[in-house]
């Protein structure tokens, strides 16, 4: 069994739902030793910007700043898929905590072994 789990995270403030419950099953997969990464993309890349989480929280879940902050502080990583990033001209001055630009190679490489991924 794979020691590893990706949740790949489409959305972000045009569904606040499934970017929350994404990192709900983010941070458990932490808990459970997994080496653990979130990979933004599409929409959910602006998740990577100080200040955008602020803004979701999900009645019945913690927000999800606090949800992100405490996937990193398990160890989680944040990966923000490179070219989604820079067609949305974002700003790299302002990632969140634990967050990484990458190309899509580092996420095939990532999930080379088969290790399990789900997509918000």
């Amino acid at each position: 069994m794979s020691k590893k789990f990706c949740v790949s995270l489409t959305c972000s403030l045009d569904n606040p739902d499934k970017a929350t419950v994404a990192f709900v099953v983010a941070n458990a997969a932490a808990a459970s030793d997994k080496e653990t990464l979130v990979f933004l993309s599409t929409e959910g890349v602006l998740l990577s910007q100080r200040g955008s989480a602020e803004r979701i929280h999900e009645s019945g879940f913690a927000p999800l700043a606090e949800l992100m902050g405490n996937f990193v502080k398990a160890g989680g990583k944040i990966w923000v898929c490179s070219p989604c990033f820079k067609k949305r001209n974002l700003d790299e001055g302002k990632l969140v905590p634990g967050a990484t630009i990458v190309g899509g190679a580092k996420l095939v490489e990532f999930l080379g072994d088969g290790s399990p991924a789900i997509t918000y």
